[in-house]
């Protein structure tokens, strides 16, 4: 995998700003940076349209204040609105240097680029009405808008909205990103999300990244078959599903697949079917098993699965097999990957009621798997507390038997030699590269059709 992005809690950012302060940074100079990143963002959207950047009282308001310092020394017409006066010290420093007028934030007029620096990293707690009325207002009057961190009424840790949220343009994420920047549904509020570097040191050992383009490595001159791993596709009740997926697995890079029990020739012609077996499945050229996918839930399903189960082969659990598991047989869940939708999450762990995140991390650290946690914006857990998520997938996967190719793709990928986690990760990145591909209208299986050129992305 490339070196993926840290995605930071409002803790861990705050604890990474002390580091820099603690090493001789003073607070002003990552607030000029900060500004400065602001400044150059609103210049590369509007030029020199006429701009209203809106103040909070904390530094991210102060953020804002240099930005219009900076803006007006370029010659662009900049207003400035606040909430309240500034408050923290290093928001005072910077509102001093501010040589205009400053409006009343309820009485502001629009511009037609809006830059929201009220409210960054660390919100708790909504907007008051009288200030979430304002910022709607001036976000509806606005032909461009631009969050600074984060955009104000968003909670930091989980992407929830503390108050209503306008959908914004560009949201400058100030030296790493947030967990929100990535979760829903804060995450469609925050429109394209860049990070600016304001001079934090290297973030590390992060447990929580972001997923990004994977790196694949072409078979080497002496591959065959085997070696670029077999992959075994349990056939069921619903065909066309186990069908996908196996169809996936074979594109995302397994040298052999196998459909376990179904018969008979057919397209394509490189798709091994076999009639079911137990012994099958203790083939030791086996390198991962793809089990759920059309399965069924009766007891022919069941014996298939217990067999997948017992086999030591790797598995991808989804679907029907994640049914059957229930809440009852997690250790036999250990090691393994489950790529459960919401629902699927909720009959196999339960509902906390904790946030999707809270919630996928848990369920890994108490069943040992690697959890999949499907949706718009996925997510990856670790046992060991590592997390991954996934950047906005296409709407247009919320169409049937998408889930079945990504079984497939981390099936493909799992027995080419991808590591659990690893996979995961890039089964999601390559499902949403597919999508992006195949546009608007696409059905399941477009994406396959679409995957050797998501794969040649990643050589």
């Amino acid at each position: 995998m490339a070196e993926p992005r840290p995605i930071l809690t409002a803790a861990e950012m705050r604890a990474a700003e002390q580091k820099a302060i603690d090493s001789g940074i003073a607070v002003e100079t990552l607030m000029e940076r900060a500004g400065a990143a602001v400044a150059e963002a609103a210049w590369r959207i509007a030029g020199a349209a006429e701009t209203l950047i809106v103040c909070g009282p904390g530094n991210n308001g102060g953020d804002g204040y240099v930005a219009a310092r900076l803006l007006k020394a370029r010659g662009v017409p900049v207003r400035l609105a606040a909430s309240a006066p500034a408050s923290a010290a290093a928001a005072r420093w910077a509102a001093s240097l501010w040589d205009g007028a400053i409006e009343a934030l309820p009485s502001a007029r629009a511009a037609p680029l809006l830059v929201d620096a009220l409210f960054g990293t660390g919100l708790s707690r909504g907007l008051d009405a009288e200030t979430a009325q304002a910022i709607n207002r001036l976000c509806k009057s606005a032909h461009r808008r631009i969050a600074v961190d984060l955009p104000s009424g968003v909670a930091t840790d989980d992407g929830a909205l503390l108050s209503p949220v306008q959908r914004y343009h560009l949201t400058l994420a100030l030296g790493a990103l947030k967990p929100a920047h990535r979760l829903l549904p804060a995450a469609d509020r925050c429109g394209h999300v860049a990070v600016a570097d304001i001079g934090l040191a290297p973030i590390a050992a992060s447990r929580m990244f972001e997923i990004g383009r994977p790196k694949l490595i072409a078979p080497a001159s002496d591959a065959n078959k085997y070696t670029r791993g077999k992959l075994v596709v349990l056939a069921g009740e619903m065909p066309g599903a186990s069908m996908l997926a196996a169809l996936a697995g074979q594109r995302a890079g397994a040298g052999y697949t196998e459909l376990l029990g179904v018969e008979g020739e057919a397209l394509p012609h490189a798709l091994v079917r076999r009639a079911w077996s137990e012994r099958a499945v203790e083939d030791p050229r086996i390198a991962a098993i793809v089990a759920g996918p059309g399965l069924g839930t009766g007891r022919a399903a069941r014996i298939r699965l217990d067999a997948a189960l017992e086999s030591g082969k790797p598995l991808v659990l989804d679907a029907d097999a994640l049914t059957q598991i229930g809440r009852t047989r997690h250790e036999r869940l250990d090691g393994h990957i489950v790529t459960p939708h919401w629902g699927e999450f909720v009959r196999l762990f339960g509902d906390s009621g904790e946030d999707r995140l809270s919630q996928a991390r848990a369920a890994a650290a108490h069943s040992g798997a690697i959890v999949l946690l499907k949706g718009a914006d996925s997510i990856v857990a670790h046992p060991d507390g590592r997390t991954a998520i996934a950047p906005l997938a296409p709407a247009w996967l919320a169409t049937a038997g998408t889930g079945d190719v990504l079984a497939g793709i981390t099936g493909g990928l799992l027995a080419s030699g991808f590591p659990p986690f690893e996979a995961a990760q890039a089964a999601l990145w390559l499902h949403a590269e597919a999508a992006r591909l195949a546009g608007p209208m696409l059905i399941a299986d477009d994406l396959i059709v679409h995957l050797p050129r998501a794969v040649a992305a990643c050589l």
